[in-house]
């Protein structure tokens, strides 16, 4: 079993709703950890509304690309719209981590490219696992977080 994390957001409709389904999509039954909740502001320069963000380890032997598809499932499920890019969007999920792989292909890139330059995925990740983030690049990540709590049924 492998140790793997994925990012989840939502900035549109029900927020805490499409989280907690799309973690039960990414999950697909798995052990998992849920970090707590996060509001954020957006990056990426697009007007929109704050987002809730939480990362989620699982204890999977999926491949990277297995959790790509099901980050893909979860979004489709939550009918996510792509119209703008970092526009607002009612879930959001990116593969952050899995394991020591290292993947760079058309598709999917793990460790996750920005992953490090974002305060909304690397306080949670922090949350689950502060051996993952160095403090040195919490402190310089962008965006501001304030802790929300946590999404019933998920700790």
């Amino acid at each position: 079993m492998t140790r793997a994390y994925l990012s989840l957001g939502s900035n549109l409709g029900h927020r805490e709703e499409h989280l907690a389904a799309g973690i039960a999509v990414v999950a697909a039954g798995e052990p998992c950890r849920v970090s707590p909740v996060y509001e954020t502001s957006p990056v990426g320069g697009v007007a929109q509304g704050p987002f809730l963000n939480v990362v989620v380890e699982l204890r999977t032997e999926a491949t990277p690309h297995e959790l790509l598809e099901r980050c893909r499932a979860a979004e489709a499920a939550a009918q996510r719209v792509r119209t703008v890019r970092n526009g607002p969007r009612t879930l959001d999920a990116d593969v952050l981590l899995v394991g020591d792989l290292v993947v760079d292909d058309a598709e999917l890139t793990v460790p996750h490219p920005r992953m490090y330059q974002r305060r909304f995925v690397l306080q949670p990740l922090a949350d689950l696992d502060a051996s993952l983030v160095d403090p040195d690049l919490l402190a310089a990540a962008e965006g501001e977080v304030v802790l929300v709590g946590t999404l019933s049924g998920f700790h």
